[in-house]
């Protein structure tokens, strides 16, 4: 537990050594991919998995298409993580497109798989700005969905969380209630979607203590490495980029050795910022490229575990 005393302190350190200096490590990271949708992509996809697996992450999560549009794609990921590179998989479900019974017969596959932790979304319709139609025979939210796979079989399940709010939510207050019926129905955490000021998480957190919600919030963090395709991102799910962050970019979209030197800078010392908060757990969001995530988690003091410490671990 992170006591107001230590965080002050962590403060303090932050801005009296060196950012970096001396952190012990003492960080637990998650990672997010998509599915890959070539063969050319799929190795890609392992080399990051290959290169990040050595952290030892808590879990890795693998998208789910609106729809089930990558279905196939997304079990076979995560059918491969799991037996290959020994590392517990979430497998994304969302109630898009879906009725009960086809969730039921795609929870049970992912068990059959060794699967046992989703990622339970409500989804969106895949277009922007169209709003979210239940399948008549499927789960009309979220909480539903998660009650209806802890009926299935005993998954570990986490759930999405809006930092600013979901882009279809009446008001913040609404948002947490939401949030709410979701954990109690079954959900143990929650990850956030992306945000890029260390205080937004502070206040989210502060208003889900307010609201007597305890239970594990992992912020979501995403390294910027394609501007423009971040502020696509930002716009459909109703994230901020700050005007101060968007203008350091200005002027890089030639120089790609320029933009990742200050993609890294801007979201290492959001990382560093946040653990000078009390936060030790990271879910990354990836876009299936490893250096900038590993190079934060390096810079927060975590190291590569050796290979038979890993399978110990497994």
């Amino acid at each position: 537990m992170i006591t107001s005393y230590d965080a002050l302190r962590e403060a303090r350190t932050a801005l009296d050594t060196p950012l970096f200096a001396g952190l012990p490590g003492d960080i637990r990271v998650s990672f997010e991919f998509f599915p890959p949708k070539s063969e050319a992509m799929k190795e890609q996809l392992w080399e990051v998995v290959t290169t990040l697996a050595p952290l030892a992450p808590q879990f890795v999560s693998v998208t789910y298409g609106a729809g089930g549009s990558t279905r196939d794609r997304t079990h076979e990921t995560v059918a491969r993580i799991i037996a290959e590179a020994r590392l517990p998989a979430a497998a994304h479900l969302t109630c898009v497109d879906a009725s009960k019974a086809e969730i039921a017969r795609v929870a049970e596959a992912y068990w059959a798989a060794g699967v046992r932790h989703i990622v339970a979304l409500r989804g969106d319709m895949g277009q922007p700005g169209v709003p979210f139609v239940p399948h008549p025979d499927g789960y009309a939210n979220a909480a539903e969905l998660v009650a209806g796979l802890k009926a299935i079989a005993p998954f570990q399940i986490s759930v999405a969380a809006y930092p600013q709010g979901h882009p279809d939510s009446p008001s913040p207050e609404a948002d947490i209630d939401n949030l709410k019926r979701k954990l109690d129905a079954g959900a143990e955490q929650a990850v956030t979607q992306f945000f890029f000021e260390p205080e937004t998480f502070f206040r989210f957190r502060d208003r889900l203590a307010k609201a007597g919600i305890d239970a594990p919030i992992l912020p979501g963090i995403l390294p910027v490495s394609n501007v423009a395709q971040t502020r696509l991102f930002a716009a459909a799910c109703g994230a901020t980029i700050p005007q101060w962050m968007d203008g350091l970019f200005e002027g890089l979209d030639q120089r790609p050795a320029s933009r990742a030197l200050v993609a890294a800078t801007i979201a290492a010392e959001f990382a560093r910022r946040l653990y000078a908060g009390g936060v030790r757990d990271f879910h990354f969001y990836t876009l299936n490229r490893a250096e900038l995530s590993y190079a934060i988690c390096h810079l927060l003091g975590l190291r590569p575990r050796r290979a038979g410490d890993l399978e110990q671990a497994a």
